[in-house]
């Protein structure tokens, strides 16, 4: 773009930017991205037609508008949250883009829209190189948000250098995970398998004052949180949305109970017509169902001194949820001490027909 002019490329019903080559194509050959400047009409024929502008000066326009961008969207920001303002729109407006052309084959707007598309992507890849540490990492890249914005990085490259190809091959498909973390689009994945993690989550959420509810029971469980000022859904299985708001939190904890687990127990309520309500707002291992108090643990054998230290009320079910040990996920000595207290503790054997007869 010519600094002295600033007409506006992109407009509501389309754009005018025209491509242009900074050396003529027919002395040249060249249809790269170094040989092509993005410029409105009236400066593309001054340059080509009336030698306005030398080829020198044109790239000079060129390092300017790199810098704007570098400038503009090279900043670095203290959270994710900052950064997933900036970027958000960037990416949903690439969806749209691509959803209601691509995806509908109206060929001759998605060439129009394309370009968009790619200046779009440049403040993007901007963005994310200042910003990488925000993402979550993992030395596995399977499990690495990190690895998906390398990915979208590349995506971004490929998808420019290949915009003037005839049949725009492209052997690097835009990565999915990038809409997920940034709240665009969920995808389904697994859950992750802490519950300390999401409660941790959920605390600090509920804090900022940004916590609504959770609903572990549900055929699809999901956070409602409030974000941007207004409410939102996080479904708990858009693995790598969770994965960053866990890194972004600094909730990542070892898992001492399976949320799986967990939520496969509190689904069995609902199954049988039983609603299991939290005790507490931010507190996922007590409920109450039909008047009884019910504490959820995950010990591979719940033991007299786990069972003292959890210190349940009396009448309470202490559950384990801890499948793999059969009848001996809970002692003898914690079976006796639960008589004494007046306790009741179940297994999963044990659980499901007690529920059932509640």
């Amino acid at each position: 773009m010519n600094p002295d002019c600033r007409a506006d490329l992109f407009i509501s019903n389309g754009d005018i930017a025209e491509r242009a080559h900074i050396v003529p194509y027919c002395k040249s050959a060249e249809n790269t991205f170094d040989n092509l400047i993005l410029i409105c009409p009236n400066c593309h024929t001054n340059f080509d037609k009336n030698s306005a502008f030398t080829a020198d000066e044109v790239r000079k326009w060129k390092s300017i508008r790199h810098a704007e961008i570098d400038r503009v969207f090279g900043k670095t920001f203290s959270s994710f949250d900052d950064l997933r303002k900036e970027a958000a729109p960037l990416l949903a407006r690439n969806k749209s883009i691509y959803e209601n052309y691509y995806m509908k084959d109206k060929r001759r707007l998605w060439d129009v829209f394309e370009k968009e598309i790619i200046v779009n992507n440049r403040k993007l890849c901007t963005l994310f190189e200042s910003n990488l540490c925000l993402f979550q990492n993992h030395k596995d890249n399977s499990f690495s948000n990190q690895a998906a914005v390398r990915d979208f990085i590349d995506h971004a490259k490929e998808f420019e250098a290949t915009r003037d190809n005839t049949e725009r091959q492209r052997s690097i498909l835009f990565p999915e995970v990038i809409n997920s973390i940034f709240g665009i689009q969920p995808i389904e994945g697994d859950l992750l398998p802490s519950a300390e993690s999401l409660e941790l989550l959920i605390k600090k959420l509920d804090e900022q004052g940004r916590f609504i509810d959770v609903s572990l029971d549900a055929e699809h469980p999901l956070l409602q949180i409030i974000e941007n000022g207004k409410e939102a859904v996080v479904y708990l299985d858009d693995t790598p949305r969770i994965r960053q708001m866990y890194y972004d939190a600094r909730c990542f904890r070892r898992a001492e109970m399976r949320l799986d687990s967990l939520i496969f127990a509190l689904k069995y309520f609902r199954l049988c017509g039983k609603k299991a309500t939290r005790k507490s707002k931010t507190n996922l291992r007590e409920y109450i169902a039909k008047g009884k108090c019910f504490l959820f643990v995950y010990e591979y054998c719940l033991s007299y001194a786990e069972l003292a230290r959890l210190a349940p009320a009396e009448h309470t079910v202490v559950v384990n949820l801890h499948r793999w040990n059969g009848k001996q996920c809970i002692s003898e000595e914690a079976q006796v001490f639960a008589g004494q207290i007046n306790v009741k503790l179940l297994d999963m054997d044990s659980f499901f027909p007690f529920v059932r007869k509640l």
